[in-house]
């Protein structure tokens, strides 16, 4: 069984969700506020323990027609550098479409106080919930 800590990696905060595939379901985990490259990973390193995930999955937010544009290349490259620095397998999956899926889970909630909460979390588990009905399909 293999547990994986999905990431939806923005300019200002990073959406943490984290399933399994034996289970094939994700749950949001929780939002990160970007600080410094350092204290990101760290951070990120923790989450990793604290969950027991043995690889990571990023969102890699495509064009609509597929193509990589700077905010993908971005996201690659950070990615890279976290999986260089943790030492842990990584893959990336296409994001497209799953903030909005996480918009609308946010808009069905009943306060509008929890309708303001930044959606990357959900985001996240939107991800990697792709991912793992992917794996699904394959097998």
């Amino acid at each position: 069984m293999t547990t994986w800590l999905a990431l939806d990696i923005g300019e200002k905060r990073i959406g943490l969700a984290v399933g399994n595939d034996a289970a094939r379901l994700a749950r949001p985990l929780r939002v990160l506020t970007r600080r410094s490259k350092n204290e990101d990973f760290e951070a990120i390193a923790r989450a990793m323990q604290e969950v027991g995930a043995d690889e990571l999955l990023a969102g890699l937010p495509l064009n609509m027609d597929g193509s990589e544009g700077p905010q993908a290349k971005s996201v690659r490259k950070y990615a890279e550098r976290l999986r260089r620095r943790l030492q842990v397998p990584l893959r990336f999956h296409d994001e497209r479409l799953t903030s909005f899926i996480a918009d609308q889970i946010l808009a069905g909630r009943s306060t509008q106080k929890a309708r303001r909460q930044p959606n990357d979390a959900i985001a996240a588990a939107a991800i990697l919930q792709s991912f793992l009905d992917q794996l699904l399909i394959d097998a």
